[in-house]
């Protein structure tokens, strides 16, 4: 029955639905778990059954979180490496799918040049810290700017690791790297880090075609900072920071082949953005969820909570906005979803998943995780 249909059938109809939308937003508590920690980038745990999470720092520290407690001991201290600041920095902290028997784990940094850095690194036998000695350097790729460095590093259901990249930084895409498929730039890349290099994944969609990057999974993207694969289905789902006007949500189906445009700097959001009317649409991806500068202007991508703590938010896509520190949840129905809010935090700078799927966010001024609960 739709709702026109039950006003009109049923007295006091109108207090019937205004009761069930209200229902329908999911009562979230968020509860500090830890404090301290300066300028976190990631969250994020390395699957081994040991119940740690880890937090990676702007300024080049991996922090181990175990038992609501942060260890004394960084897990691994790239400060020396990277100029933080701004944009720069450690971005993204991802563990290998296979920790427990290889122990390595790969991080995205900016290097003290402001340029990109994917390098590996390998776990001590105790698991303790990352030996400092084990780096190997896998991808790098110059920054013309000092912003949208991006930031999202993960293993997707397939095996392979994804990095997001942002378009290369100043204002407007200068260098049209987002539509520029010879240039990782505004790009998501994806690699076979299963031996001793990182090599274009099998199966990316560029691969072999002549001036294309290998290493191009998805582009048409500004500054993507956060992603996340959705654990139950394998969705990919990218929140990408807008320029003037809009933030934009962008799904991957789990069984896409890869190669989706997902618009800029074409398009910002649903509108025209280079040139400013009249844009071609045919052959871009369109967003799943837009919003404007009236609700915020920095997007901070999520996970859609898969966990057992808060039933009501199950196979929802939950995210924030770093500026207003707004947190939403959206139903991801159709092309297009809806999103209601859960709460409002202190500049909310990435969230994080636990091994059970329980979910974290951190804010980005305050140094504090918050657990989501009821």
């Amino acid at each position: 029955m739709s709702r026109l249909t039950l006003r009109a059938a049923l007295p006091g109809a109108v207090l019937l639905t205004t009761l069930a939308l209200a229902q329908a937003v999911p009562q979230v508590r968020f509860t500090p778990y830890v404090s301290g920690l300066r300028q976190i980038t990631t969250l994020t745990h390395a699957g081994d059954g040991s119940g740690r999470l880890y937090a990676t720092l702007q300024g080049g520290q991996v922090r181990v979180i175990e038992g609501g407690n942060v260890q004394a001991q960084p897990f691994l201290d790239l400060g020396s490496l990277t100029r933080a600041g701004g944009e720069r920095g450690l971005l993204g902290l991802a563990f290998d799918p296979r920790y427990k028997t290889n122990r390595r784990l790969y991080v995205h940094y900016t290097d003290r040049n402001g340029d990109t850095v994917l390098a590996r690194y390998t776990a001590t036998a105790d698991f303790r810290r990352a030996d400092p000695n084990s780096a190997r350097v896998l991808f790098t790729a110059k920054q013309p700017y000092a912003n949208h460095n991006g930031g999202q590093l993960a293993f997707g259901p397939d095996g392979f690791l994804y990095l997001g990249l942002g378009d290369g930084g100043s204002g407007g895409d200068p260098q049209n790297n987002g539509q520029n498929l010879a240039s990782p730039l505004g790009k998501v890349l994806r690699f076979d880090v299963r031996g001793d290099d990182a090599k274009p994944a099998p199966g990316n969609p560029f691969l072999g075609r002549p001036g294309a990057n290998p290493n191009i999974w998805a582009y048409g993207l500004r500054n993507p900072w956060r992603f996340s694969f959705d654990r139950q289905t394998g969705d990919l789902v990218i929140a990408d920071v807008g320029q003037n006007a809009f933030e934009e949500v962008n799904r991957q189906p789990r069984a896409s082949k890869g190669g989706e445009n997902y618009g800029w700097r074409v398009r910002e959001g649903r509108t025209c953005f280079e040139p400013s009317s009249g844009c071609r649409t045919q052959g871009l991806t369109e967003p799943v969820l837009v919003y404007g500068r009236q609700e915020g202007q920095s997007i901070t991508g999520g996970y859609v909570y898969r966990g057992q703590a808060i039933p009501t938010l199950k196979g929802q896509y939950v995210f924030a906005d770093f500026a207003s520190g707004t947190v939403w949840a959206a139903r991801m129905t159709d092309a297009t979803w809806s999103k209601v809010t859960l709460g409002k935090v202190d500049n909310p700078s990435t969230f994080g998943e636990d091994e059970a799927g329980e979910l974290y966010v951190a804010e980005y001024g305050s140094g504090r995780v918050l657990k989501l609960g009821r």
